[in-house]
């Protein structure tokens, strides 16, 4: 039996273990990074404690007492700080010291880290209303202080699980005749070193939440007599991915125009009420929850997405329209900076270590390289087949998904003027964070599956398009337990934690 003919059975044991795959490894990295990572985590972390008391920000507002304990308790100074400042060996946790001098250093931070300001107040709310409940059911059960920091990042592991089945699910859709791309999108998910996914933040579940809408997308126009359930169900889980990361609003119109371009195609085949219908559902369904979040912020923030005072707070201010088109982003090396940057970010985070970026040459430029090689792929197929390809519309849209979050941070990366700011900044005016790309994972990465089985195709070799998945994996792999392997011998870690005394 070759692998292009095997059983749904066999296939469904296939994406199980891909899926358990993603679940060690990110268990294991979510545990072995310690406390609080260099990508906000202490205001993710403060923003969950506050919805789990039910008390959800209404403004600007200071880190919380309990979170400030939690940071005076459980912080490491690694990844901000070479061991050599401290005479080539870190303190020990502040957690093993006798409580008399635990308390006092405590103290001092606390008061600290309560006078300041936490600038991503204004943050959509679902995923840490999701994340302190779940943090309330793991101080329900007993955990205790670290313990208890550890079990909300580790619900990223249901996330990645659901991710896999999730991407092999939208390719069955797309590619219903070819099982290649349904097992390569589920394995590049499955291994896909992205760091927010060992860390406190909502950028993991954007992915979840906007492959589930990719699936209900490639269902609409791929049904010949497709559902107002459809329509619900595609524009719930867009929304679900709005109120978990402002940045994700673009993927809203993106789905909108999918809708638009369905009702007319049943308009041409007589069925223009069905087509309403579903145009209908699809609108209440995101106006509702998206203007109910839209009023909180008027109300509290002053602004309809609670953005006004984090860029006030930052320092950043707005450039005349005619200032736009100066920035070095519309110059090849700029452009070349930012896409390189933004695609090595997206595959493998952003986060530092002793003061220093967790990559390498190597596997950033294979990274950038590789992504853009297989856009390109892609893009060329889908043109030069015009009508032949029998899932082109649907590839089209997860290449529009793709593109308008990129599309946006162009948009933000030359619409302010940084001042101060560290990142973004005057130097560098970039939007690079890649995690902001997560939500369109599921699209980029059917995408890239469907790229290496075209370069088989061209090839005309099939065992081309399994060596070149199986290359991808175990490099991807490798890097990824190279470079974050220091994180794993930290004393800060889960796997060292040691009772309070």
């Amino acid at each position: 039996m070759t692998v292009s003919s095997l059983s749904k059975r066999q296939l469904r044991w296939i994406i199980v273990a891909l899926s358990g795959l993603a679940a060690i490894r990110v268990f294991v990295f979510a545990a072995g990074f310690p406390f609080f990572n260099n990508v906000d985590e202490q205001a993710h972390v403060d923003l969950v404690i506050k919805f789990a008391q039910g008390n959800p920000p209404r403004g600007m507002e200071n880190f919380s007492s309990e979170t400030a304990s939690y940071l005076a308790l459980c912080r490491t100074p690694e990844y901000f700080i070479a061991p050599n400042q401290y005479g080539g060996q870190y303190p020990p946790p502040n957690w093993l010291l006798p409580p008399e001098e635990r308390q006092r250093l405590s103290n001092e931070e606390i008061s600290s880290w309560e006078s300041r300001i936490n600038h991503e107040s204004g943050e959509p709310p679902l995923f840490y209303a999701i994340a302190g409940t779940w943090f309330d059911l793991g101080r329900a059960i007993g955990l205790p202080d670290l313990v208890s920091l550890y079990w909300i990042r580790l619900l990223n592991v249901a996330f990645a699980m659901a991710l896999a089945w999730i991407g092999y699910k939208s390719a069955q859709i797309v590619f219903a005749d070819r099982q290649f791309p349904a097992i390569a999108t589920a394995t590049l998910l499955a291994i896909w070193p992205q760091t927010s996914f060992y860390s406190v933040q909502g950028d993991s579940l954007t992915a979840v939440a906007f492959g589930l809408a990719f699936i209900a997308l490639a269902k609409l126009l791929e049904s010949q007599h497709p559902t107002i359930l459809l329509g619900i169900w595609m524009s719930l889980a867009a929304t679900a991915t709005c109120l978990i990361k402002t940045t994700s609003l673009p993927l809203l119109f993106v789905l909108a125009a999918a809708v638009i371009f369905r009702v007319v195609q049943l308009a041409r085949g007589g069925e223009l009420s069905r087509g309403l219908l579903i145009f209908g559902a699809f609108v209440i369904s995101v106006a509702l929850p998206i203007g109910i979040w839209f009023a909180w912020n008027e109300q509290h923030f002053g602004d309809l997405t609670a953005t006004k005072s984090k860029i006030e707070l930052l320092g950043w201010t707005p450039k005349a329209f005619t200032d736009w088109w100066s920035h070095p982003i519309f110059t090849p090396t700029g452009a070349l900076d930012f896409w390189g940057e933004l695609m090595a970010s997206f595959w493998r985070g952003e986060f530092i270590w002793h003061g220093q970026r967790m990559a390498t040459w190597s596997s950033d430029a294979f990274y950038w390289g590789a992504s853009t090689l297989a856009l390109a792929v892609a893009l060329v197929t889908l043109v030069l087949r015009r009508r032949t390809e029998p899932n082109r519309i649907v590839l089209w849209f997860a290449v529009f998904s793709f593109a308008s979050l990129v599309g946006f941070l162009v948009l933000l990366s030359i619409r302010f003027d940084f001042g101060e700011c560290p990142y973004p900044s005057r130097d560098h005016p970039y939007f690079t964070s890649g995690r902001l790309l997560n939500a369109a994972a599921v699209p980029f990465f059917l995408l890239f599956a469907y790229a290496i089985d075209q370069i088989a195709n061209w090839l005309k070799q099939t065992w081309v398009r399994w060596a070149l998945l199986v290359a991808i994996a175990l490099l991807t792999l490798s890097w990824q337990l190279s470079i974050n392997a220091p994180a794993l011998s930290s004393r800060y870690n889960l796997f060292h934690r040691q009772t309070i005394q």
